[in-house]
């Protein structure tokens, strides 16, 4: 394995991402009730631009009140959709929000209890710095055709638009190639349960030896 540089904290902190619909949700849960710290990007986002979070000033200067819903959070749904109509909207929106995230995610690391974080990411490849990041890349991966019929059944969207979906993330033999370590997410929920406890054990002795430096 090639050689990492060391992260700000010595805690061991695994990324944990996946294409949509893989089951990187189910795996971090899992991960949780196993007893490491779950950091998720995407639960940090919802939390920024629910009514009140701090990104919705920053929100309304860019796009106005349209995409607010009747409670005052930001709806995502109309966001989803001018983002992926207009490349340059979904820009002006990472910009605000990808730094907001990341700061919030790093006082959460260094406030863990756990003995490792598992830090969800689902752009976690996508970025440029990600093995500055994290100390180990765990991917959980499924087919498409599988990752197409989970996000219809829990979305309700069409296969067009989870195709385009699909397609704006990085192809998944790219995500693959960047993984430590792979959850085979094409099985039973308990298949799934079994990897991860698997790689808990295997984190947790990693975790022991970053510990004992």
């Amino acid at each position: 394995m090639a050689p990492r540089k060391q992260p700000r904290t010595r805690r061991l902190v695994v990324g944990l991402t996946g294409g949509i619909g893989s089951g990187k949700s189910a795996a971090a849960n899992e991960f949780e009730r196993l007893g490491a710290t779950v950091v998720d990007t995407d639960a940090i986002a919802h939390e920024l631009t629910r009514a009140g979070g701090a990104a919705l000033p920053g929100v309304r200067q860019l796009f106005g009140n349209v995409v607010f819903d009747a409670t005052g959070a930001m709806d995502r749904d109309k966001v989803r959709a001018l983002v992926f109509a207009d490349p340059q909207a979904r820009r002006r929106l990472e910009s605000l929000l990808h730094p907001m995230v990341r700061e919030q995610s790093q006082f959460r690391i260094r406030g863990a209890t756990g003995p490792y974080v598992v830090h969800v990411v689902p752009l976690l490849v996508e970025s440029a710095d990600y093995r500055e990041r994290v100390d180990r890349v765990v991917v959980v991966d499924c087919p498409q055709a599988q990752q197409l019929e989970r996000v219809r059944r829990r979305s309700g969207l069409a296969d067009d638009d989870v195709r385009a979906i699909i397609d704006a993330q990085i192809p998944r033999l790219q995500r693959l190639a960047a993984a430590d370590d792979v959850i085979d997410n094409s099985g039973t929920l308990e298949a799934l349960h079994a990897q991860v406890l698997t790689l808990h054990h295997c984190y947790l002795e990693l975790a022991g030896s970053r510990q004992a430096r």
